[in-house]
């Protein structure tokens, strides 16, 4: 008698960037296999360290409307990765989810919250001295998690 398991979901971290797009559609095509959840997630990055992507969407008291904007843009994301591939079924499903602080650590808590069998995230693969001295978001999830993390690069997600 087969034993019905829990699903526990593939957790994709996004920055709304190319790699973070790629990431996501590999993340869902793994869903879709498996037939688990996708959540996506994005953290409001703390005001002093954040990039510079929140600044097209909010020019307006833009600290006030930080998380407003970031809301749009996850959303607006989803649904363009939703229209671009739209015969993934766990894309079609999966759900988003917003939280402020620290990427790392938050992404972290999250995957620990929602019990997340894995993430699986996009890398820019930055080098050089900012590399050097800050090192990437995607590797220190890689050496702090005790999950399968794996990192994605634009064009490889087919």
């Amino acid at each position: 008698m087969k034993e019905k398991a829990n699903k526990k979901p593939i957790l994709v971290p996004v920055d709304f960037s190319s790699h973070a797009e790629a990431a996501l559609v590999h993340a869902a095509k793994i869903a879709d296999c498996l037939e688990v959840p996708v959540i996506v997630l994005h953290v409001v990055h703390d005001p002093g360290t954040m990039p510079g992507y929140y600044a097209r969407a909010s020019k307006k008291k833009f600290l006030v409307h930080i998380e407003d904007a970031a809301r749009e843009m996850l959303d607006e994301f989803l649904a363009a990765a939703r229209h671009k591939e739209p015969e993934l079924k766990a894309l079609k499903a999966a759900h988003s989810a917003l939280v402020l602080g620290l990427p790392v650590s938050r992404i972290l808590e999250v995957a620990k919250k929602e019990d997340a069998a894995m993430i699986i995230m996009g890398s820019k693969g930055e080098t050089g001295l900012k590399h050097l001295l800050v090192g990437s978001i995607a590797e220190q999830v890689v050496h702090l998690a005790p999950i399968p993390v794996t990192i994605v690069k634009k064009g490889s997600s087919g």
